[in-house]
């Protein structure tokens, strides 16, 4: 008889994010050994890791770490909510967003090659995805300079890791107002920070529509001009963080809110995890 004992699985699956049989029966080759049953649940996930290439990572989390002025900020997936909450997958997420802060990793390509500890983040992430038997990726990394920064990472669930990330950039004191704005980030999702950083061929398009829309409405061609333009405005309050109304005073613009606090917004980015 095997010498391990219910608890044993339970504990090791915990500490694994693994499967119960796979977790029993890695126990039962390893004759209750555990570094031995990691090793074999490792091997073992190894091969299966091409085999789960094709599945969907619509959960996980994201996490952000300040390094020599800029914060790097990660969505790190997996498949389902068990890993992402599970101690291994937290570890996994924290040493993957350490070694991108340190490479001051701007892209997912740029992360993956980065060092962690003597191999690079690609392999450290295939290693583990292993051992927890899931697919686990690297969807996003950004990485934000500035003068100072206001992190805000949001539990949408309180059982599990962050699952909204914002990172604000900004020149000023008013650290309490900048949080604020990092919060109505979170929740009103802008693309961008200015209306100027909008593509021009996205606001013509708009235009485009909004005018057939306008026209489809029976508005009156020579006020065409006047409502198209105001729609327009409309879209550039959806993207732009600056034109954006407050969350908590929609009769301000967050650039009011910025201005009057004595902050100038210089970038920022939003993660969603599966977003």
């Amino acid at each position: 008889m095997a010498n391990f004992t219910i608890a044993d699985i339970k504990a090791l699956r915990e500490q694994l994010g693994t499967g119960m049989v796979d977790t029993k029966k890695a126990l039962e080759e390893a004759d209750g050994d555990v570094e031995k049953a990691v090793e074999i649940l490792r091997l073992k996930g190894a091969k299966g890791n091409a085999k789960r290439a094709d599945r969907s990572t619509s959960e996980g989390l994201v996490a952000a770490r300040e390094s020599d002025g800029a914060v790097t900020m990660i969505e790190l997936a997996c498949e389902t909510d068990f890993v992402a909450k599970n101690n291994r997958f937290i570890a996994l997420a924290d040493k993957v967003v350490d070694a991108a802060a340190a490479a001051k990793a701007d892209t997912v390509e740029a992360a993956l090659a980065a060092d962690a500890g003597g191999t690079t983040v690609e392999q450290l992430i295939s290693d583990e995805a292993a051992i927890i038997g899931e697919k686990v990726e690297l969807r996003r990394v950004r990485t934000v300079t500035g003068a100072s920064f206001e992190v805000y990472l949001h539990k949408t669930n309180k059982d599990l890791p962050p699952q909204v990330g914002v990172v604000l950039a900004y020149e000023g004191a008013d650290a309490e107002t900048a949080r604020s704005i990092a919060q109505h980030i979170s929740f009103a999702n802008p693309s961008y920070l200015t209306r100027d950083e909008v593509p021009e061929a996205d606001v013509e398009r708009e235009r485009e529509i909004v005018t057939e829309i306008s026209r489809n409405e029976g508005k009156p061609e020579a006020a065409l001009p006047k409502i198209v333009e105001g729609r327009v405005n409309a879209y550039f309050k959806q993207v732009s963080l600056l034109d954006q109304d407050y969350a908590k005073d929609n009769k301000q613009s967050v650039a009011k809110v910025a201005q009057d606090a004595g902050l100038t917004l210089t970038g920022f980015a939003r993660f969603k995890v599966g977003a």
